[in-house]
Parts: C-alpha cells; structure tokens; sequence
C-alpha cells in the first residue's frame, strides 16, 4: 500500500531537513499527524461520483484544494491505459489529460506499447481516503515506468495491492535491468512539456540520470523525493484561465545534480532523528471556492 505522499515544493533536502530533521522523519511527522486523512477513512470528497460542470479551473494548492470542471480520462486510449478504475481516481484539469495523451501517442509512435496510468484526482479533487495528501486540484498524476504490451495486460497484472516492479536496485542506489531507453524517453518527454512544473523520483533515479545525461537543462525538473523508485509523479503548472490555483514555489535554477542532490545519499537524510516532533499538524482550511463546489455536490 502506497504510503500519503507530502506536499513536496523544494528544492531536494527541505531547508529544516539539513540540520536535525532528516525527509524520513519529515515523512513520519507528516504520517503521524492525526489531521490527515486515515488510510481508508471516507472523505467528503471521495464520496462525490462525479465532476462539476463548470469551466475547468484548478484551485488551490494540490495538498489542499480541488477542481471544478473536471475531464475524465479514458479508460485507455492511443499508447496509455488508466488502471485501478475502481478508485475513481481518473479525473484532471484538460492540460492533465492533453498530457498522458501526448505521452502516449509519443510512446505508441516509439513501440507500440502501453503507459499504465495511477491516480489523478477525484471527480471534484479534494482530499482522498487513502495513499496521497496531494493530488487534490487536479494537476498531479502518476505515471509508472514500466510499460504494458496491452492494456488487458495491464489491467491484469496491476491489481490493487501489487505495484510495477522497481526500477532501482534493492538499496535504491543504481538503476537496475528494467530501467531503458524506453524509461529513459516517457520520464524525458514528460520533463521537456512546457506544462510540467515537476516530477518527483527517487533519489536513486535522479542521481542515475544526473550521471547519464551530463547535466542536460531538462533534469531541472526531477525532484528527488522517499518512493517513486516504480513510477513518477507528474505536477503540472497553473494552467491558464485557474486564478484561484496556488502555484508553488519555482524550482531552483540548474540541473539539481549537485549537492543538494548528493545530501539524499548521506546518513543524516537517511536517519530519522529521535529529538524531531510528532505533534499533528493542523489541516489548513480548504479554498473558500472548494467548499462552495463541495456543498454543491
């Protein structure tokens, strides 16, 4: 079960993270707080079948907002295919689907083959029962990194609890054989989309690229973050006509390959520190405009 992603707007290592909090204990702080949603507790959001009508708009911030005017993407189409169904997770603002469209006839031009498609948002974003904090206006999704010869295929081998296989080794420190040109391409194509504002992977796989790739200008975007060793988590900007979206902070200038990168391999970001605090954190009040949407449904 894939653990509740936070609201990741930095650089690499988070500013607090470089002297006594290290990004795991940061997780578990964000684990432990009693505000976010229980794994499979039932939110007011999730129990909304379907999308708004209005004019697509994100609002909002993707930890703490919602979306009105929703698409819904299909269940596949030319080179993608949307698996997990069943979560009615499969809705976004028009420049999310335009994306996995163009990623998948890019990849269907390539090979022929499928991208397997996670969650994007519910019917009107908002917070989910289980899995992410983010993903709430309608601006994120997950893409895994292996690829599928059908979308049958897909469907098959990706039920609820069994994830694609990683593409790092078992210390997460080096690609493994799964990794390709192939990978190498959909994660490339993604970060070169003049809509992407960013893309989480692993630390393993941000450093493997920084190695292979020289520095190339397009690596800015990856941003390494715990997980994301099997797919990447596409964060889009804020599209026109959204004036109500809350963008994050710019990602810094340069590739990202030097040593804020290398701090994700040190012993500090990878030992939690016993003195940091579990305190719950109180849950921001949502966007004025996701709570008319929300009585409306």
């Amino acid at each position: 079960m894939a653990l509740p992603e936070p609201y990741v707007g930095r650089a690499a290592a988070p500013t607090g993270c470089r002297t006594k909090l290290g990004p795991v204990t940061a997780l578990a702080v964000v684990l432990a707080a009693a505000t976010l949603p229980a794994l499979g507790a039932e939110t007011p959001w999730s129990r909304i079948q379907h999308a708004s009508l209005g004019e697509p708009a994100a609002i909002g911030g993707p930890s703490n907002g919602c979306i009105d005017g929703a698409e819904a993407l299909p269940s596949t189409g030319l080179g993608f295919v949307s698996i997990r169904r069943h979560r009615n997770r499969y809705y976004g603002h028009p420049e999310t689907i335009r994306l996995v469209r163009d990623l998948g006839r890019a990849m269907h031009e390539r090979n022929g083959r499928y991208i397997m498609i996670g969650d994007l948002a519910q019917p009107r974003g908002g917070r989910m029962s289980s899995s992410h904090v983010s993903h709430q206006n309608g601006l994120d999704v997950d893409i895994w990194l292996a690829l599928a010869d059908s979308p049958a295929e897909a469907v098959r081998t990706t039920p609820e609890h069994r994830d694609p296989p990683s593409m790092l080794t078992p210390k997460k420190l080096n690609l493994n054989e799964r990794f390709g040109p192939d990978q190498l391409f959909l994660i490339q194509s993604a970060a070169q989309s003049p809509a992407v504002d960013r893309i989480l992977v692993n630390p393993g796989i941000k450093r493997a690229l920084c190695r292979q790739e020289n520095d190339a200008k397009w690596l800015r975007k990856l941003r390494p973050w715990w997980g994301h060793d099997a797919h990447m988590h596409i964060r889009l900007k804020c599209p026109p006509g959204s004036r109500h979206c809350k963008q994050q902070s710019p990602v810094p200038m340069g590739s990202g390959c030097g040593s804020e990168l290398a701090w994700w391999f040190s012993l500090e970001a990878r030992t939690p520190s016993s003195s940091s605090s579990s305190k719950p954190r109180a849950r921001p009040q949502p966007p004025a405009q996701c709570q008319v949407l929300l009585r409306a449904s």
